[in-house]
C-alpha cells in the first residue's frame, strides 16, 4: 500500500480536506483494475459517470424529480474513472504526463458541461443561469490549475481545502436535498456558486503573487546572468 501511494502521488500536491483517505482509496484500487481496462478507458467511465449526472437532470426535469437520483452514482463512477485514470498510468508504470494531462482537462470539461446543461433544463426561469455561472466558474478554476502549474511546475487540483472530491459531494448533497424539498436546488446551487467565486477570487490572487514571485526569481537570474557575461569579458 505505502508503495502504491507514493506511486500514485508523486506528481501532484493535494491540499484538500479527504486527501488522506482518497489517496489511500486510490492507492488500494489501482491494485484491483484487471488489466483489460487501461487508463483512457477509466477515462471513459469518468465521462460516462458525468453523463449520468446529466441525464439524471434532464429526466427529472421531463419525467419526476425523483430521477435526479441517479446523480449519485453518476458522480461515484465519475470519481473513480477520472481519480483512477492518471493514478493506473503511474501505478503500471506507464505514464503519459502531457497526453493524460491534456485528455484530463478536455474530457473534464465537457463533462462539467454536460452537468451545467442538464441543470438549466431542469431550473425554471433565471435559476437556470446558476448552472451557467457554475460553468463558467468551474471553468475559471480549471484554468487557475493550469496557470499555477505552468508558473511552479506543480500541478494541484485542489482549491484549497476543496478538491473535485468535496465538489462531488457538494453537489450530490444539494441534489439529494431537491429531491425531498422541491425547489431548494435554486437557492443552494445559487449558493454554492457565491462559494465558488470567493475561492477563485482567493486562488487569483494566490497566484498573482506567485507569478510575481516568479518574475523575480527570474528578474534575478538573468542580472547574474548578465554580471556573469561582464566579467568574463572584462
Amino acid at each position: 500500500m505505502a508503495k502504491s501511494l507514493r506511486l500514485i502521488s508523486s506528481d501532484r500536491r493535494r491540499t484538500n480536506m479527504l486527501r488522506e483517505w482518497e489517496q489511500k482509496t486510490i492507492a488500494y484500487l489501482v491494485q484491483k483494475i484487471p488489466s483489460c481496462i487501461s487508463s483512457d478507458g477509466l477515462t471513459a467511465i469518468g465521462f460516462f459517470g458525468n453523463v449520468t449526472v446529466a441525464s439524471g437532470f434532464v429526466m427529472g426535469a421531463f419525467l419526476n424529480r425523483y430521477w435526479l437520483l441517479l446523480s449519485l452514482p453518476g458522480f461515484l463512477i465519475n470519481w473513480i474513472g477520472d481519480s483512477l485514470d492518471g493514478r493506473l498510468a503511474y501505478y503500471r508504470n506507464k505514464p503519459r504526463k502531457w497526453y493524460g494531462f491534456s485528455l484530463d482537462v478536455t474530457v473534464d470539461w465537457i463533462g462539467t458541461f454536460l452537468i451545467g446543461l442538464g441543470y438549466t433544463l431542469y431550473a425554471p426561469g433565471w435559476w437556470k443561469y446558476a448552472g451557467f455561472f457554475f460553468v463558467v466558474l468551474y471553468g475559471w478554476e480549471m484554468i487557475t490549475a493550469q496557470l499555477r502549474y505552468k508558473i511552479s511546475g506543480q500541478y494541484s487540483i485542489d482549491s484549497g481545502i476543496f478538491g473535485p472530491t468535496e465538489v462531488r459531494l457538494l453537489l450530490g448533497t444539494i441534489i439529494t436535498i431537491e429531491v425531498f424539498v422541491p425547489n431548494s436546488i435554486q437557492y443552494l446551487a445559487s449558493a454554492a456558486c457565491i462559494v465558488l467565486l470567493i475561492s477563485n477570487l482567493v486562488e487569483a490572487r494566490n497566484l498573482l503573487r506567485l507569478a510575481d514571485e516568479r518574475d523575480k526569481v527570474d528578474r534575478d537570474l538573468k542580472e547574474e546572468e548578465y554580471k556573469k557575461k561582464r566579467m568574463e569579458n572584462a
